[in-house]
């Protein structure tokens, strides 16, 4: 595929490095206000089908015990003490403790959390991995409907088909494959319109969409975390709601029903949310956010000689 150079680095005038991308921009009626790209074939947007997932344990019938339980199972967080403390709230009021996550264990995503937890002789574990609130509300819906928890993970397990089923729904269209995700997770791939068509669905729709769509905009620092570009859109964007995947993935929504979904062809999650502010202005989305995470700056000696940005093809 000759997919667009959508995002280029530039080091003392020189173009250093490009990525390739693809990025949908769909209208409220679902027009394609800009389609750059391959946007009709399936990939795995990995972390970005958290909310969509999450929407899903509501309609198997989880019952979080609070709006924070509710935004964590939708984030890939940086391991804050914050985060992890919701964790254990939300295993807590399963009757179920760290002992029964299934993701493997990982140090957390924030360095300085990162750095703490080792300079206080801590560890890798499963609670700090950053998928561990997502794992812990799948364990609390299996407790709540009588589900096993040994096997929570197993495609074929209930609480893994209601999933499925919900992100069909929010798609408008079949899964085209499932593989496992980095957590151990099934993942489930769509083709780029249809995220962005899941996300318009979830943002606009009410019920158990509203319900995850509220808590993501009211807790945004859970979804990401400190200096996250994620919890930046959320909170500088009224109405927004977004999620960032690995390899590369980003999805976003508003309140209209207009979205946003990009994959970068190489995975690099540092040009993910450069194209997806590309998508969203196409849409004609403005805030102060935008211009903040929609270039870096590229240093040299500890001083900026260039910067990642947008190239002319996704400018317009």
């Amino acid at each position: 595929m000759n997919l667009p150079v959508l995002v280029e680095l530039v080091r003392s005038g020189v173009v250093e490095s490009t990525h390739r991308a693809s990025v949908v921009a769909l209208r409220p009626d679902g027009s394609r206000a800009l389609a750059l790209g391959v946007v009709d074939r399936p990939v795995f947007p990995r972390s970005s089908n958290k909310p969509l997932q999450a929407v899903g344990l509501l309609d198997a019938g989880w019952e979080p015990v609070d709006d924070e339980v509710l935004a964590l199972a939708t984030a890939s967080h940086s391991g804050e003490e914050r985060h992890l403390e919701v964790v254990r709230r939300s295993l807590a009021a399963a009757g179920l403790d760290e002992a029964a996550l299934q993701c493997p264990p990982l140090l957390p995503l924030s360095e300085p959390a990162a750095h703490a937890l080792l300079a206080a002789g801590g560890r890798a574990s499963r609670l700090t991995m950053n998928c561990s609130g997502k794992h812990a509300a799948m364990l609390a819906t299996c407790v709540q409907r009588g589900w096993s928890t040994e096997d929570y993970l197993r495609p074929d397990h209930p609480v893994q088909q209601a999933m499925t089923a919900t992100i069909e729904r929010l798609a408008g269209e079949p899964v085209a494959h499932v593989a496992v995700d980095g957590c151990g997770a099934p993942q489930h791939a769509l083709t780029l319109t249809g995220l962005a068509r899941a996300f318009a669905a979830f943002a606009t729709g009410a019920g158990t969409s509203e319900a995850v769509a509220q808590a993501m905009r009211a807790h945004p620092g859970l979804v990401g975390g400190t200096g996250r570009d994620v919890t930046a859109l959320l909170e500088g964007v009224p109405g927004l709601v977004c999620k960032d995947g690995a390899e590369g993935v980003y999805a976003a929504a508003l309140p209209d029903g207009s979205a946003v979904a990009v994959k970068v062809a190489d995975g690099a999650t540092r040009a993910a949310v450069i194209v997806l502010v590309g998508g969203l202005r196409a849409l004609g989305v403005q805030a102060d956010v935008l211009d903040r995470v929609g270039s870096a700056p590229v240093l040299g000696g500890g001083v900026p000689v260039g910067e990642l940005r947008p190239t002319a093809a996704l400018r317009g």
